[in-house]
């Protein structure tokens, strides 16, 4: 929201209240509190009559995380809801000098000076500025005909770039951009969002968390083209200011306070297979696409019942369609009998055909308008009511009715829609509804996966969900929603999904080929590679079946050889999902998160890193061609195997339907699995540990985990010039090491290996202890 007209002006109806002279500072618990007016004070009793006055309070939940808040008048009453997070902790060093006072956050090198006279604010993590408050333009302010807003302007430095505010479609790096975080049914082509996160990166290596569930307004350098410059309704603004050594440091931070990934299972990483949504399908069709997958030998893990699956014009009703599906405990029983995981659809409405809908509505259960009325409306469904989840006994009724789904033998949900929540409603428990709007798609999550949890355990929960806000991250998985079949499509969602994942978002989806209409063969087979190289993948679309044999020949053996490389894959992503659900940090990473010291990847969107250490180039050209940018060092690509020495330089090249730019970091080790058929198998037996490009002097250590995300064995591999040391500790079953591009020659000795092998790709030594290479010679 802007509130100026240009720079010296405001804008007509505006009228600031803004930060100029400080009346008082005071230290207590672990806070430090200031009293500031709208200009400098030369006598006494300009402190006591006739002005205005802002409370500025700041404080520390945790090292490295400073929360101000800011009010002007302190009266309202908070009827919520509220993002979880943290209390504030007293263990805040708080120095007063004759000029300044200096907050420092406990063990962590984040503190704030707040200068004694004049308004002065300014953050720094040891001697590095990272940003000031301008006390010339942030305060409060009343605009006529729409009442009061807090805002706040901090300062941008010369280069300094800003990115995330949830899954954003729009341009990557959001300076000079107006973003409004509020949750929206509005497709991946435009500035509206599913998932709206008040929560940004700068390239200085902080982030800025508003502590608000409604909407927030941001203008990042485009009201005041140095200031990134948020907003909110109302009296108060209360947010975080998160710094660390890295922007992978500030997310570790970020998701220490609102909330990490719980693990998914692992089968969930496989391939998930949709009805799609407004086909026409019944168990004879169903049927028919495991079998087709089957016969072309398509390893398939996932398959999925899209609305249909309930009678049209009353979802939800939880009950399957009995004309379309007979025998829906069968039909399950035998699509388990084939290895296969079960999910189907859901949404937090009830259509007013559906029978839960006069249940619902006399228990109360229903959201409601301020007159008591059940709120309403036929969009979507016809007569439909939301289920009020601020009510505990609605929230209940609602898991109970999926706990029977559960127990016929479904496995999961595709949680789907919550964005489109009325503004003219009340809650139960009278949250107000501006917030409501944006959290109700927690609530609804929430509700689904911790049934999921007490049904199956810890570790077998997941959820397909399309909507979020702060801490949704915790109940994976998302995808990024309706996109269409297109390449500008594919790169937005790609674009949406890499700004998600700087929100803590471990887990991501999208759907192969897009939602809306049908893809060609040549963007169904590029779409492929690119779904399977993402943490989740699922084949899904609107009005035609998404099976890949209705494209064309070529395309099954496309998703075939996509899918096994993923399942080989398995090892490295589970080490990667672990470490989300721990850390915080994605599988999709951006490159700026990889590399934050290289400007050559402060843009780039149309690649990224697969953990840490895989690049990924998604091709978006029917004639196969590719740019992509490659930071400093020697790279190999994993599926030819010739590596490329890059001193930060752009590669164009051409590649067939079964390859991609996908390429191992130099000094990286990725762990590959001897099982292509499934995502959930036994890591460690029959291991190989690809090693690339290792330095001279270095050493690398990755890990592998069981099923459960227990660590079963810790690989470590050493290079002291021509001498490698590798060992795999904690297992006791047989693993490989391939180091790759180098070969054995005559003088070459091997210690430990039960067989030696010159492979074409590169050295191969089988072990069941510790191994050491000397004398290596030369490249493949």
């Amino acid at each position: 929201m802007k509130f100026r007209d240009g720079y010296w002006e405001m804008r007509k109806g505006v009228a600031p209240l803004n930060l100029v002279g400080n009346v008082e500072g005071r230290v207590a618990d672990g806070a430090l509190s200031l009293w500031t007016t709208n200009r400098r004070l030369s006598r006494p009793g300009e402190r006591v009559v006739g002005i205005p006055l802002i409370t500025t309070v700041f404080s520390s939940p945790a090292p490295d995380v400073i929360r101000v808040r800011m009010y002007h008048h302190r009266g309202a009453v908070s009827r919520g809801p509220f993002f979880r997070l943290p209390g504030d902790r007293t263990d805040t060093v708080i120095e007063e000098g004759p000029e300044a006072w200096t907050l420092r956050t406990g063990k962590g090198a984040l503190s704030v000076t707040v200068e004694k006279d004049a308004w002065g604010v300014t953050f720094r993590r040891g001697d590095r500025v990272m940003t000031s408050i301008s006390g010339r333009n942030s305060g409060h302010f009343t605009v006529e005909g729409e009442g009061s807003y807090m805002a706040q302007y901090l300062n941008l430095g010369v280069g300094e770039l800003i990115y995330g505010l949830g899954e954003r479609f729009t341009p990557w790096v959001k300076n000079g951009q107006a973003v409004e975080c509020w949750n929206e049914d509005g497709g991946t082509a435009s500035e509206q969002a599913y998932k709206n996160v008040p929560f940004y990166l700068s390239g200085r290596a902080y982030g800025v968390l508003v502590n608000n569930p409604g909407k927030v307004s941001f203008e990042i350098g485009s009201e005041v083209v140095s200031a990134a410059q948020f907003s909110v309704a109302g009296e108060k603004i209360d947010y975080y200011l998160i710094a660390g050594d890295d922007l992978k440091d500030v997310i570790r931070h970020y998701t220490a306070l609102t909330g990490r990934p719980a693990l998914p299972p692992a089968w969930s990483f496989g391939l998930w297979l949709s009805t799609s949504f407004t086909t026409d399908y019944d168990e004879k069709t169903v049927t028919h696409f495991v079998s087709g997958m089957e016969e072309r030998k398509i390893p398939l893990h996932v398959f999925h019942f899209d609305c249909f699956w309930m009678k049209g014009c009353q979802w939800v009703d939880f009950e399957w369609d009995k004309e379309q599906f007979p025998d829906p405990a069968g039909i399950l029983r035998r699509l388990h009998d084939r290895g296969l995981k079960i999910c189907v659809w859901i949404n937090p409405y009830v259509a007013q055909k559906s029978p839960l809908f006069d249940e619902a509505m006399a228990r109360g259960f229903l959201l409601k308008r301020p007159n008591g009325d059940v709120w309403q409306w036929d969009r979507w469904q016809p007569g439909m009511g939301l289920v009020d989840f601020t009510n505990p006994a609605a929230a209940a009724w609602y898991a109970e009715k999926l706990r029977g789904l559960l127990r016929m033998g479904v496995d999961c949900f595709k949680t789907d829609f919550g964005e489109r929540i009325p503004l003219d409603a009340a809650y139960y428990d009278g949250s107000e509804p501006q917030g409501m709007h944006n959290y109700y798609t927690y609530l609804y999550n929430k509700t689904v996966f911790d049934l999921l949890e007490e049904e199956r355990g810890a570790g077998e929960a997941v959820v397909f969900a399309r909507s979020a806000t702060v801490g949704s991250q915790r109940f994976p998985l998302h995808w990024g929603g309706d996109c269409a079949a297109t390449y500008e499509s594919m790169a937005e969602t790609l674009r949406g999904g890499l700004s998600l994942g700087l929100g803590g978002f471990g887990f991501w989806s999208h759907d192969i080929s897009g939602f809306e209409s049908t893809a060609t063969a040549d963007l169904f087979k590029r779409w492929c590679a690119f779904g399977l190289l993402s943490s989740h993948s699922r084949l899904h679309g609107n009005q035609s079946y998404r099976v890949p044999w209705n494209f064309d020949d070529e395309a099954s053996e496309v998703l075939r050889f996509f899918t096994e490389l993923k399942c080989t894959l398995m090892p490295y992503l589970w080490a990667k999902a672990v470490e989300s659900h721990t850390g915080g940090l994605p599988l999709l990473r951006a490159m700026i998160l990889e590399f934050p010291r290289d400007p050559g990847c402060a843009y780039l969107d149309r690649q990224y890193m697969l953990g840490d250490a895989l690049l990924v180039a998604p091709i978006f050209d029917g004639g196969g061609k590719v740019d992509y940018y490659l930071p400093a060092g020697r790279w190999t690509p994993i599926l030819s195997g010739e590596s490329i020495e890059s001193g930060g330089l752009w590669r164009k090249e051409r590649h067939g339907y079964k390859s991609l730019p996908l390429l191992a970091r130099p000094h990286s080790v990725i762990p590959l699995g001897n099982n292509k058929e499934r995502p959930d198998y036994d890591y460690a037996d029959g291991i190989t540990f690809h090693v690339f490009e290792l330095a001279d002097g270095g050493e690398v250590t990755v890990p592998v985990y069981t099923l459960k995300g227990d660590l079963e064995s810790r690989f470590t591999v050493s290079r002291r010039g021509g001498e490698y040391n590798a060992e795999n500790s904690g297992s006791t079953k047989p693993w490989k090491l391939l180091l790759r591009g180098l070969r054995a020659g005559a003088d070459t000795v091997v210690s430990g290996g039960l067989e030696v092998t010159n492979s074409p790709e590169g050295l191969l030594v089988s072990a069941a202890g510790p191994v050491k290479i000397c004398g290596l010679g030369g490249g493949v």
